[in-house]
This record gives structure tokens, sequence and C-alpha cells, in this order.
């Protein structure tokens, strides 16, 4: 039997930089408690939770949500990369609305360690074999970066060979990213720049990207709770926000041969997955007046743009300098200040979305309001890969 299923509340901490935070239990537990608050329940209601993170040992879940309560409901631990928080979201969203539960918990964390992301697992085979393959063969002029940065900077020039697109485009995502920040009192980086600024910045490839381009490792959490109409109407919970559809898609052999970094980088994953949204919610990407992108570069979110079909393939650079992206436009793109300005700590970023998105859909969103929202979409990727695309909408 499948119950749709309601985002009763939702929790964020302030994101900060690596070595300034709070252990992940602290922060952890402290997102749960908020969420539980916003929703106006206790922790003893949760019948599951879902604990997201990549960065830490076996039942890091357990050591954070023990700290709320010891319910001895099920804890399941989450690891699937960058897009970690919305597949905690999507089990969640599972066990509601197939009936297993009546209310869950999603709950994403990351104390990260400063620098580039790096495997910690160095003796056995890497997950990302067939990827490393092709940056290496398509991006050996930048053999000394750092592997995420090749891959979507690749992914990046790719799109500049192909369609003209500018270096002084992917600037203006990342000026756009702290405009919304500024407003954003749980971003990491607030500070507002301009295009110029971007394109002056460090330069880390040259003609493919500067170091504001790429978003920094960031330590945070942020959590929520969904639960059935028959749940939240026994308890007195809010039933505004409901999650209409969700798909979670991995890679088909486009993504490998031939090899094109666009595709490496999650391109079919997530147009597949944003076409199932779609279709299950009846609505098309023209009914899309916000939404979260998995900006980790610049670069990316550009590429987002037309998977997600907000505007046509090839043509995402013209909605970036018609100003479609941001207030006044076709689509308010992240909000928040997204990735690139808010920070990305990997567990968390998933549900941080989702809370960006809930206060939208509720008009509790201040300053980064966006008005006639009914809609709202979330598209959260990881390399590896998956791809989630969720739909919010207001009930």
């Amino acid at each position: 039997m499948s119950q749709k299923t309601y985002v009763a509340g939702v929790g964020m901490i302030p994101f900060v930089k690596p070595g300034t935070s709070g252990t992940y239990i602290e922060m952890g537990s402290e997102a749960v408690n908020l969420a539980l608050k916003d929703a106006g329940i206790t922790y003893d209601l949760i019948e599951q939770a879902y604990a997201g993170y990549v960065y830490g040992d076996s039942t890091c879940g357990q050591a954070a949500l023990y700290k709320v309560g010891l319910t001895g409901i099920p804890v399941i631990n989450v690891n699937n990369n960058c897009s970690t928080g919305s597949s905690a979201l999507f089990l969640a969203r599972q066990a509601v609305e197939s009936g297993a539960v009546e209310c869950a918990l999603a709950v994403g964390f990351e104390q990260m360690q400063a620098g580039a992301l790096k495997s910690h697992w160095d003796d056995r085979p890497g997950p990302m074999g067939q990827s490393i393959a092709i940056v290496d063969h398509l991006a050996s002029d930048a053999a000394e970066l750092p592997m995420a940065l090749k891959m979507f900077g690749g992914a990046g020039r790719e799109h500049m060979e192909r369609y003209g697109t500018q270096l002084s485009t992917f600037a203006a995502i990342r000026a756009k990213a702290s405009r919304h920040a500024a407003n954003n009192p749980l971003a990491m980086f607030r500070k507002v720049v301009t295009t110029e600024d971007v394109m002056n910045d460090q330069v880390i490839w040259p003609g493919v990207m500067t170091r504001l381009m790429a978003c920094p490792p960031t330590c945070g959490a942020a959590a929520a709770v969904v639960c059935t109409e028959a749940f939240a109407k026994k308890h007195g919970l809010r039933r505004d926000v409901v999650i209409l559809a969700q798909s979670l898609t991995t890679d088909k052999p486009i993504a490998f041969e031939p090899p094109s970094m666009i595709q490496m980088v999650g391109f079919d994953m997530a147009q597949r997955a944003a076409q199932q949204v779609y279709e299950k919610a009846g609505i098309g990407p023209g009914d899309i007046r916000v939404a979260e992108l998995h900006d980790c570069f610049a670069h990316n979110e550009l590429l987002t743009y037309e998977s997600l079909g907000l505007c046509p393939v090839g043509e995402a650079e013209q909605f970036v300098l018609d100003g479609d992206n941001t207030y006044g436009g076709r689509v308010v793109t992240n909000p928040s200040g997204g990735l690139l300005s808010k920070g990305h700590p990997l567990g968390a970023t998933g549900l941080a979305q989702c809370y960006e998105l809930t206060h939208q859909l509720r008009g509790t969103a201040a300053a980064r309001q966006v008005e006639g929202v009914n809609f709202a979409l979330q598209h959260n990727l990881g390399l590896g890969g998956a791809c989630i695309v969720t739909l919010f909408g207001r009930n």
C-alpha cells in the first residue's frame, strides 16, 4: 500500500570549516533534536532511523542517535558518496510510503578533514576505476590535480568545447551563489563576490577553473522527520510539505562509453531520475520555480540545468546570462547558497537541501523566500554512482 509521505520537521546546524566544529556525535544529535522540535514530537515516536555519513567508522549513526535517546529502534547507516544525505531520506521515505512504519527519521552529518577528498583505503581496488581511466585519458594535462576537480572541471571543459560556453559563465554561477548565501545564516561563506572576483581568483586549472568555482570541505549536519498522513493527524503535526516523487538512479553504459566527462559525472543519471520524477508527479520542469542543485563545482550546476530539463541541452550559458537561475528569472537555483557558498559536508548535504526546500514551501525562508512556490526540486549527486532527484510539493 502506497501512502503519502509528509515532511513533518527539519533541522540543520550552521556549516563550518574543518577543525572548528563539534564532533559528528554532537553535530548529528543537535540536528536531530532540531528536527524533532520543528516537528513537535519526541524521539520515542520515531520507528526507524537512517543515518548518512561518508567519513567515519561503522555505526557512527548509532553513536549520534544514542545521544538523542536509547529507544531500541532500527538504525541503518548509509554511505552513497556525496548523495548520502538524500539516500538516507530516500530510505526513510520508502519505509513510510510502503507502510512499513508511520514515522521515520533521516539524519546526515560529516566531520570532514581539510583538503581535497581522498580515500582512506589504499590496500584494495577503489570503486571508481572505470571513471579514473576516463579522467586519465581526457584530462591528462591536469594529472597533478585532485580527482574530483579533474572530473567536474573536465566535464565543464567538455561543455565549453562542445557549446562555446565561456569560463566567465561558471564564474557568474559562483557569484550568484554568494548573493544567495548572504541571506542564509547557516551558510559557511556569506561574503558576496562578483563574477570578476571569481575570474581573478587563484587559477587551479588554466582556462578551466579558479579556486572559488569549487566547493570547500565542510563540517555540519541536517535531519528530517517524515511520516504518514494518519500519523500527522493523530499527533497534530504539520502536513504542508509532501514528497510527491523521488528517484534514485545509478550509472548505465553511457557513463563510460564512449568516453565523455559530462556523462561520467552523472548527466544521464540525473536526466533519468528527473524524467521519472516528472512522470510520476504529472508535472514538467516548466512548473519548477525553486531548486536545490548539487553544485559541488560551478561547472556541475551548469550541467544540471540541462540534465533536469530546466533549459535545453547546450543552452545553459544563455540560461545564466538571462538571469533565469536566480530571483526574477525562471528558476531560483540554490537559494541557500548551494554547496559553493553554504558548504558541502557530504553526509549532510542532501538533508540540508531538504531543509531549505521545506522552508521555501512553508513560506518561512525569510529573505531567501521565492514567491509562488508550489513545487520544489532537489538534485543530489554521488559519483560512483548514485543520483537522487526529489520533488517536494505544497500540500
